[in-house]
């Protein structure tokens, strides 16, 4: 399905937790957003990873919270009176990119809650396949909302396209990274659910969530953005490809963090 498109309306307040400054914004359709700005940081490089994180997430039958473009006014900052945030809402005017609010979620703390075996193997699974090196002790990037883990927060994986020099061997590397995801001990599962989780993302799967990446995020002409995403497809059917060395990593890392 399509993403959903809303209006932020108010400005509500900043999650100072990330390095981005995202921000809880309300919308015209009264939902409440956590939202990513395109001026942020790593500009709109983060909201492609977080866009392709998150929909291949939910490809897989994660979850995570829903995903929406968001229209910013920049005028919207003449009414905040910090410097700071009315420089971040000018630079971002236009489309961003936000995730629906969990009131009341809490971070998952490993020392709290044991997460289900085939839940934390997938979810090992999924970031090792995009690289995501975010999802550690100190920074979880998980939550729990109605006594479930939620997954947030992907703007920091596919840090290849960073420094992309069309090198397509990259994706054949394994994710060392790995050895720090906080679910790591949990995942008992990951040789069972690997085939599995590759199945579900078809190449037809692959192209849909591409397809969903604003051209203006990819490139500054049409041309330019349709090669970038042919990159980004690229990239990805080969890190798909059998045997996968990102979960051949995964295991290694497993089995040595159970050898200690």
């Amino acid at each position: 399905m399509p993403l959903r498109t809303v209006t932020v309306t108010r400005y509500v307040t900043p999650l100072r937790e990330g390095g981005s400054l995202p921000a809880v914004v309300e919308a015209d359709d009264d939902g409440l957003y956590v939202l990513k700005f395109r001026g942020a940081g790593q500009g709109a490089s983060a909201l492609v990873a977080e866009l392709i994180g998150g929909e291949l997430a939910r490809a897989l039958g994660l979850p995570v919270p829903e995903l929406v473009f968001a229209q910013l006014d920049a005028d919207i900052a003449r009414t905040e009176p910090d410097p700071e945030i009315q420089e971040l809402i000018r630079a971002s005017g236009g489309l961003n990119l936000a995730l629906d609010y969990l009131p009341g979620s809490l971070n998952f703390d490993p020392l709290a809650m044991q997460p289900d075996a085939a839940l934390a193997s997938s979810v090992v699974w999924f970031d090792a396949f995009i690289s995501n090196l975010d999802r550690t002790a100190r920074n979880t990037n998980l939550l729990v909302w109605h006594r479930g883990l939620w997954l947030i927060d992907h703007g920091a994986a596919l840090y290849f396209h960073h420094q992309w020099d069309g090198d397509d061997a990259r994706a054949d590397q394994p994710f060392a990274l790995i050895a720090d995801h906080v679910l790591l001990p949990f995942a008992t599962q990951l040789a069972a659910v690997d085939d599995a989780l590759a199945e579900r993302l078809s190449d037809e799967r692959l192209q849909a969530v591409l397809a969903e990446v604003p051209a203006d995020w990819l490139g500054e002409t049409a041309h330019a953005a349709e090669a970038r995403r042919t990159d980004y497809l690229r990239y990805l059917r080969r890190r798909l490809r059998s045997p996968r060395a990102f979960v051949q990593e995964a295991l290694r890392a497993h089995a040595a963090q159970v050898g200690r």
